[in-house]
C-alpha cells in the first residue's frame, strides 16, 4: 500500500513537471543571428566590402609605387657605383636605407588605416543590426537572441535562426537612409 502511494505521488510529480516544462518551452523564444552571414549578404554589408576594397586598392597601388621608386633608385645606385666616390656611394646608401625605412613606416601605417577603416564600417553595421534585434526581440516577444559565432553556439536548428528577417528589415532600412542621402 505504502509503495503504492508513492509510485502515485511519483507519478503525479512527474507528470506536472513534464507538463510545466513543455509549456515553458511554448513561452521561451529563443532566436540566432549569424552577423558574418549579415555582412556578407545585406545590401550595407555589400556596400562595405566594396568600400573597403576600394580603399585597399588605393593604399596598394600608393604602395606598389614606393616601391618601384626605391628598386629604381637601387638599380640606379648599383648601375653607378663603379663611377662614384666613396662617399658618394654611402650617401647614396643612406638615402635608399631611409626611403626603405620610410615605405615601411607607411606600410604600417596604411596597415593601421586599413583595420581602423574596415572595423568602423565594421561597427556601424553592427549598430544598426543590434537595433533592429532590440525591436524585433521586443515586437516578436522573444527571450533570448544570441550571435551564432559569438555567442558560442555549436548547434542551432533553423528555425530559431532569424537573420534571414533581420537582413530583409535591414535592406530595406538601408534603401531608406541611402535615398535620403
Amino acid at each position: 500500500m505504502r509503495t503504492c502511494k508513492i509510485a502515485f505521488i511519483v507519478t503525479i510529480f512527474s507528470f506536472f513537471c513534464i507538463s510545466m516544462s513543455s509549456y515553458a518551452a511554448d513561452v521561451a523564444k529563443i532566436g540566432v543571428v549569424d552577423f558574418q552571414r549579415i555582412l556578407e549578404t545585406s545590401s550595407a554589408g555589400k556596400d562595405a566590402q566594396i568600400e573597403i576594397n576600394k580603399q585597399g586598392k588605393k593604399m596598394e597601388a600608393d604602395l606598389k609605387e614606393k616601391g618601384d621608386e626605391i628598386e629604381e633608385l637601387k638599380k640606379k645606385l648599383e648601375r653607378e657605383t663603379l663611377v662614384m666616390s666613396k662617399e658618394m656611394r654611402e650617401e647614396k646608401e643612406r638615402e635608399v636605407r631611409i626611403k626603405i625605412n620610410d615605405f615601411k613606416t607607411l606600410q604600417k601605417k596604411y596597415l593601421d588605416d586599413f583595420k581602423g577603416f574596415e572595423a568602423k564600417l565594421v561597427r556601424r553595421i553592427q549598430e544598426a543590426v543590434f537595433n533592429l534585434v532590440d525591436d524585433i526581440g521586443k515586437k516578436e516577444g522573444y527571450l533570448l537572441i544570441v550571435e551564432k559565432r559569438q555567442g558560442g553556439v555549436l548547434y542551432a536548428p533553423n528555425s530559431i535562426d532569424i537573420t534571414d528577417q533581420l537582413i530583409q528589415q535591414y535592406n530595406t532600412e538601408f534603401s531608406k537612409t541611402a535615398d535620403k542621402e
